[in-house]
């Protein structure tokens, strides 16, 4: 009941004017994100994605809603993963979502005064609902995507910070180093063990030095991890030196067994790397 040609003809035919009042009316004081960004050329981008919103928006009015949604998804997975967007807060991008649903609104209200008598209201309200209820599944959709592609980011940055906070630091004839910093957790346990083997392999590394002094605490899963990885470097065929281990560090190990007889032990980084010069 919802779906009107005349209707969808008319409401394309506004979607520049719509842009256009919505950019003028647009809160520019935001203190962040892209609603209030100066540049031209963010600006002419968001009026695009806007004005394409329009576009595939009204399609509503002369497709079925599962071929609806199939083209518009398109554009919902842009924008959710659009950087600008994704540095805008979602409570803002709703804001600016509610407002052009209230733009629509108005101008079903306007194409049925200019064709008064001509539909019923239970037309004007079918076409009322179907734009609320699309927005409502738009709106999820979006949060949706926005979601999933700022966790992305986030797993991405978080694994930098782990690759960034386990480097292996070639030294001379295939000797490397490790030099550890902060708490272990498990998580970042479990990290070590990966990228350190992985590290050595792409670095061709026979021998690796482990520093310890920077490392407070340690937990027992940790700890084991260490014991893991100790083990699989000693099976690949590197040599292994720990160094700067502190005194609980130094009784947890003990207490968990961890393989000395194929590692060396050396009370400070200092004297560890005289042994290769």
């Amino acid at each position: 009941m919802h779906r009107n040609r005349e209707l969808y003809s008319f409401l394309s035919d506004k979607a520049t004017q719509l842009t256009e009042d919505w950019y003028a009316t647009l809160n520019k004081n935001d203190q962040v994100g892209v609603y209030s960004s100066p540049d031209p050329r963010v600006i002419e981008k968001l009026k695009q994605q806007n004005h394409q919103f329009h576009l595939h928006f009204f399609k509503i009015f002369t497709l079925e809603e599962c071929q609806f949604f199939d083209l518009l998804d398109d554009w919902i997975d842009d924008i959710g993963s659009d950087e600008e967007h994704l540095n805008t807060p979602i409570y803002f991008i709703l804001r600016e979502f509610f407002r052009t649903q209230n733009q629509y609104l108005d101008y079903i209200e306007q194409f049925v005064a200019l064709h008064e008598g001509k539909y019923t209201q239970a037309e004007v309200n079918a076409w009322n609902r179907v734009v609320v209820k699309v927005f409502s599944e738009v709106m999820e959709r979006f949060t949706q995507a926005n979601h999933r592609y700022a966790n992305k980011i986030m797993m991405d940055q978080q694994q930098t910070i782990v690759e960034l906070s386990s480097p292996i630091i070639s030294l001379k004839d295939h000797t490397a180093l490790l030099p550890l910093i902060g708490n272990i957790d498990t998580a970042r346990g479990m990290s070590l063990l990966e990228s350190t083997l992985q590290q050595c392999a792409e670095k061709s590394v026979t021998r690796l030095f482990i520093d310890l002094s920077g490392v407070h605490a340690i937990d027992e899963v940790s700890a084991h991890q260490l014991s893991q990885l100790i083990e699989s470097l000693h099976l690949i065929g590197i040599d292994t030196t720990l160094s700067g281990l502190q005194p609980d560090i130094a009784m947890k190990a003990v207490k968990l067994q961890l393989p000395f007889d194929k590692v060396t032990v050396k009370s400070t980084l200092a004297q560890a790397i005289n042994t290769i010069i």
